[in-house]
């Protein structure tokens, strides 16, 4: 990638360009995650902004005004952050960009699939709390199918092998099991739930509504 006549090149090559970026509307409600490397593209061609958020406050930046801030923050950088190197400046990889002219909204319609369940759930079993692989991870239905209950976010989750054997055919309360949160439809992409319990990407959730993810379950 190139800034103006300069070759960028990541200080951390295997990681710094493909860092996520919350991409945001002009309304700042949070529509998509793309990397750093398209974020960047999208800050040269104008028609993006850099979102900076300091100690709770905001500021919107232009791709010149974030390098200028870029050579300020990079006195002090935190083990948090991921800088880009140029071959007269270092720039800071955005966590958060905004599109000024896009009015596009969250897609409604999040598909239903294993992926996005394990997703949702942090691959962590709904009932012991164990995180685990994929492979060692299974589907089960909350109240079970013998008993009516319906394949939907609201009545599958994910669980150990162990915990969905112990469970068998019974709803939670007969096999004298809890759920650690009860099941909902994600109102954003479930493959945001990784992004927000990492450090690096603690800005985003000034946009994101993280109450589902770390609430408990109401005994």
């Amino acid at each position: 990638m190139r800034m103006g006549t300069a070759t960028v090149l990541p200080l951390h090559r295997h990681t710094a360009l493909a860092m996520s970026v919350l991409v945001l509307n002009r309304s700042f409600v949070a529509v998509h995650v793309t990397n750093v490397r398209r974020a960047l593209a999208l800050l040269f061609r104008d028609v993006a902004e850099v979102v900076h958020i300091d100690q709770g406050h905001f500021s919107a930046h232009s791709i010149n005004s974030w390098r200028e801030l870029s050579a300020l923050e990079s006195l002090d950088r935190s083990p948090d952050e991921d800088w880009i190197r140029g071959v007269d400046f270092d720039l800071q990889a955005p966590r958060v960009i905004r599109l000024p002219h896009c009015n596009q909204l969250p897609r409604e319609n999040m598909r239903f699939n294993r992926k996005n369940v394990f997703a949702r759930d942090s691959n962590r079993c709904q009932y012991c709390n164990r995180n685990q692989p994929t492979s060692e991870l299974s589907l089960d239905h909350v109240i079970p199918k013998s008993k009516g209950g319906p394949t939907t976010w609201e009545n599958i989750v994910c669980a150990c092998v162990a915990c969905n054997v112990r469970k068998g055919g019974r709803t939670p309360r007969e096999a004298g099991m809890k759920l650690i949160r009860k099941p909902r439809k994600p109102r954003y992409s479930p493959l945001l739930t990784t992004k927000l319990h990492n450090p690096k990407y603690a800005s985003w959730r000034n946009f994101v509504d993280k109450a589902y993810w770390l609430a408990d379950l109401q005994q």
